[in-house]
């Protein structure tokens, strides 16, 4: 039902999570960063509210393995749940319950951390971290990277009709905050959108801090 990956730059700082599925709107649900601190993914089936209180763990300095111990503790169903979480110092821990759907499967790599269920085969993983560790753009680059290897050889088992893809960096929002809920190719289409945002992410930022030096984009009545 879900393929993802949660990863983390050492050159800039940033956390982010790449994430597909043949569920509608998966980003709104399964997808939490936390700016310098890490990442958590809570998939198949999910549970919103321990991606909150991971990242809540992750802020308080809790490590990946302490902060997933404390996820499963107080979930009252952690058979059905599968949790990925990324620490600040880039180190990954999973949990998939024994009601996992399908062939399921998760994989800490270097400054990554994968997972998946109802995959097409178990390569889906190991494709994904490589492509991670191999790729040397920028952290969203690297996380779509990731997505588009492990849809190469499959994916999920059936078809994905939503992705996302979340970045954290030196702000206290996320910088990259983009969504495809419904779409017969979402990860085309997410690509898609980064291509149009990344030009634009900086501006974007600059109008919090410095709203006198940002640009305009030629909308009716911005006359910059």
């Amino acid at each position: 039902m879900t393929f993802s990956v949660a990863g983390f730059c050492r050159k800039t700082g940033q956390f982010g999570t790449a994430i597909s599925s043949s569920s509608i709107c998966v980003a709104a649900r399964c997808a939490f960063v936390a700016p310098g601190k890490g990442a958590v993914l809570s998939q198949n089936v999910t549970n919103p509210a321990l991606g909150q209180l991971g990242l809540r763990l992750l802020e308080d300095g809790l490590s990946a393995d302490q902060v997933l111990a404390r996820l499963v503790e107080e979930e009252p169903h952690p058979a059905w749940r599968q949790l990925l979480v990324l620490d600040g110092q880039g180190k990954g821990a999973a949990h998939s319950g024994e009601q996992t759907l399908g062939t399921h499967a998760t994989q800490v790599g270097r400054d990554c951390i994968v997972g998946g269920n109802m995959l097409a085969s178990e390569g889906v993983m190991p494709a994904m971290a490589a492509a991670f560790d191999a790729h040397e753009g920028e952290l969203a680059e690297r996380l779509l990277a990731a997505m588009d290897a492990g849809l190469d050889i499959g994916g999920e088992m059936g078809p994905v009709h939503s992705a996302g893809l979340l970045v954290a960096d030196q702000a206290s929002w996320p910088v990259v905050d983009l969504r495809v809920d419904w779409h017969d190719e979402p990860l085309t289409e997410l690509r898609m959108l980064w291509d149009y945002y990344r030009p634009q992410r900086d501006d974007y930022i600059r109008r919090a801090s410095q709203p006198d030096d940002a640009p305009g984009y030629g909308v009716p009545g911005d006359d910059r």
